[in-house]
């Protein structure tokens, strides 16, 4: 229903309902829920409200039900679409999730654990290795983003080669209907064919059909044995072949194999001026590889031979091998610093994309083209997993720009990116999301049937259309 109550008797309203330690309607502590990660869009919201339990989550969803308040389900708001920040503030309250941050078995035997939603992800991570096991979901904002994000989000990561994606490391979900019902399906058991998989409805769904509260996630054996190289190249070409030998060569034990541009290295010591660097030479273009195991297993040996092989063919031209933790935690701050170098740069295109690995150095070249036939100024900057064919190839306008000449660069590039795209049979989300950012471009390639069962399940299960609308599909309400 909705109601045609002022902004302050509904802030009051919902703290007269759940408590005022659970509702925030103060401006400058809204202002934290309400801006994106990059700070480029800050909004507003009635309030937000913060759980501490499943059962304060549904009180809360009960209410903003009966209010007619749309909700924005929150995590640690580090996603890169828009799908955590509010855009009606007059209409939407914020639910985070930052205080339900408990752990709530760690089972060694079982080589599982339950977590609640809010758990900051190298925390959880940390816990679980001081078991002696390993979670392998590994992202650059994993001290600020938390489990049901990264549910919520399918998150990938550096992981994904050899783990997969979120989506593949969740055993069982714990979830706020919106109506308020709890979903009780936090089992632990890795064989269940009991007809429809029903947690895999809110696994990606972008807090669209529900809030998760909790997680079971699936543990591995704690990788003892990490073996870490910098490897210069001649191509692109060349390190999808380099990754197709080690693929066969190294089979599932590489963890992460990541490919980067020269520039790379500028842009991260623009974040870390004194990041030292690892290799002398300068190459056209460059992977970081992983590979990983525990027991029996002689990772360094691996990683030894295979680069001995592959150099004496002439594949990888220069290359250096971490000897220490130190050295290679150095080694992967080059991949990451990269994003705080672009960030520094202003305001710029960010894009995540997957094609078919067999075509990715293609697209990276046809991609790249198109940017430079619309937008000559700009700067393109390509990287990513190869492995499973996710590139992000951000577009950097040159500095001095007025933010509306910045804005029309970055939109230009887009729709040139976005049409190569097209011609690749690639995806515009391979592991942010879709949120509000992409919402037009995502139902611009909708097929009617897809549509039509994303909207029949939208409707079937939030029927009032009150969680995260606007979120992935424009359906009516608050759009």
């Amino acid at each position: 229903m909705e109601t045609n109550v002022s902004d302050g008797d509904m802030q009051q309203t919902l703290k007269t309902r759940l408590g005022d330690d659970m509702v925030l309607t103060d401006p400058a502590e809204l202002l934290r829920f309400c801006r994106d990660w990059h700070g480029d869009v800050t909004s507003g919201a009635v309030a937000v409200l913060r759980p501490r339990s499943t059962e304060e989550v549904s009180a809360a969803v009960k209410t903003c039900l009966e209010f007619g308040l749309a909700i924005v389900p929150q995590g640690g708001n580090t996603g890169l679409v828009l799908g955590a920040i509010p855009d009606q503030s007059e209409r939407q309250v914020v639910i985070s999730l930052e205080r339900m941050n408990r752990i709530r078995k760690i089972d060694a035997d079982d080589f599982s654990a339950v977590v609640e939603a809010g758990c900051i992800l190298s925390e959880l991570k940390d816990a679980i290795a001081a078991q002696g096991m390993f979670f392998p979901l590994a992202l650059g904002a994993q001290g600020s983003c938390r489990i049901g994000g990264n549910v919520s989000t399918n998150a990938g990561g550096i992981n994904v080669l050899k783990y997969g994606m979120t989506r593949e490391l969740v055993l069982g979900l714990e979830v706020v209907l919106p109506d308020g019902t709890i979903f009780e399906g936090l089992s632990t058991l890795r064989k269940d064919n009991r007809g429809i998989d029903l947690k895999q409805l809110f696994i990606g769904a972008e807090g669209t059909l529900g809030i998760v509260t909790a997680v079971a996630v699936k543990l591995m054996p704690n990788p003892d044995q990490v073996a870490t190289a910098l490897l210069g190249l001649a191509s692109l070409d060349d390190a999808i072949s380099l990754y197709r030998r080690a693929r066969r060569d190294c089979c599932d034990l590489m963890s992460a194999f990541e490919f980067m541009p020269p520039l790379a290295f500028t842009l991260a010591r623009e974040a870390i001026p004194d990041l030292p660097m690892p290799i002398a030479g300068d190459y056209p273009a460059y992977v970081l590889m992983e590979i990983s195991g525990s027991g029996l297993v002689d990772v360094s040996d691996l990683m030894e031979r295979f680069l001995e092989g592959v150099m004496e063919s002439g594949l990888v031209l220069d290359g250096v091998v971490a000897t220490s933790h130190a050295q290679a935690r150095n080694l992967w701050l080059f991949r990451e610093g990269m994003n705080e170098g672009q960030a520094k740069r202003g305001t710029h295109l960010r894009t995540d994309i997957s094609v078919p690995l067999s075509r990715l150095a293609d697209f990276v070249r046809d991609a790249e083209q198109a940017v430079l036939d619309v937008v000559p100024d700009c700067t393109n900057v390509s990287y990513g997993h190869v492995g499973d064919g996710n590139v992000h190839l951000n577009v950097l306008p040159p500095a001095g720009l007025s933010p509306q000449e910045r804005l029309d660069r970055i939109t230009a590039a887009k729709y040139a990116i976005n049409a190569v795209l097209d011609d690749y049979s690639g995806s515009i989300s391979a592991e942010h999301g879709i949120g509000r950012l992409k919402r037009e471009d995502f139902e611009k390639r909708l097929d009617p049937a897809r549509r039509g069962l994303l909207s029949a399940l939208k409707h079937a299960i939030d029927p009032t259309l009150m969680m995260n609308p606007g979120c992935q599909l424009n359906l009516g309400r608050n759009s």
